[in-house]
């Protein structure tokens, strides 16, 4: 089955030198963008980090720091990869809960404003999950009744994923093959920025998740307790966090006005 695009959506994956969304940085990205008409264009890059890429690390993806030496930056990439994919969906594999974070981390610090707001993520291990309960090879096995060639390759995985959405879609007669209708099936929680420090409640009100403020209502808090958002600010947070509730603040004192 092949997808009903409205758009063009990006399927990604990165390789990184660890799974902190704030701290840690790619050292490898896959894109492959396919277009409403059905034509595809990839790219995969290389990075170079600027900072040595752990032991751990590369025994999974077997990305050294000699073979990223002479890679450009992600900071130099940016400009590159957003062209790509500044009018599209976007799709991966735990892709909601790592890749896009961590992506929108990269984004920021390049000086580059990403949001999300204009488009949908589908995160095609939910549905996965959701349906069968295992990993990015056993999902290929099953679904495309193949064995994946170089695991954790990001070019590798980034065409798996693809793969696997369209054999799903054909499996599946109750997922429809609408990129919003996917991206709601597969969001875990309603979170406001990606990390999940805030989040929506029962009544579609932005919470704190964590800390000694989980539950409140940010505004609440904001009001209450002004230094909060300065503590946040200054500590280390992901970027986009601290982006979101920046834009409540301003939203609040908009509203005051």
């Amino acid at each position: 089955m092949e997808l009903k695009l409205h758009r063009p959506i990006c399927f990604f994956d990165l390789e990184t030198t660890g799974i902190d969304v704030a701290r840690d940085r790619v050292v490898e990205i896959a894109i492959l963008k396919v277009f409403p008409n059905g034509n595809k264009e990839s790219k995969t890059w290389l990075v170079n980090p600027e900072r040595p890429i752990p032991a751990q690390s590369t025994a999974i993806h077997g990305i050294t720091d000699e073979k990223v030496a002479n890679e450009p930056t992600f900071k130099e990439l940016a400009p590159l990869i957003y062209n790509m994919i500044k009018d599209s969906d976007l799709a991966g594999f735990n892709s909601d809960r790592f890749d896009i974070p961590l992506l929108a981390e990269e984004l920021l610090r390049s000086g580059v404003d990403f949001e999300m707001g204009n488009r949908v993520s589908v995160d095609i291990q939910t549905i996965f999950h959701k349906k069968e309960e295992r990993t990015l090879s056993a999902a290929y096995r099953f679904y495309c009744n193949a064995t994946l060639e170089n695991a954790h390759s990001a070019d590798a995985d980034t065409n798996a994923t693809y793969e696997i959405l369209k054999a799903q879609l054909d499996r599946y007669d109750d997922l429809e093959n609408d990129m919003k209708s996917l991206s709601e099936y597969t969001t875990r929680k309603k979170s406001v920025d990606f990390a999940g420090f805030i989040a929506l409640n029962e009544e579609g009100k932005e919470i704190f998740t964590f800390g000694k403020h989980k539950g409140a209502l940010v505004d609440e808090v904001l009001d209450n307790e002004p230094g909060y958002y300065g503590w946040i600010q200054n500590a280390d947070f992901p970027l986009y966090t601290k982006k979101v509730l920046t834009g409540l603040k301003l939203r609040k004192l908009n509203n005051k006005l």
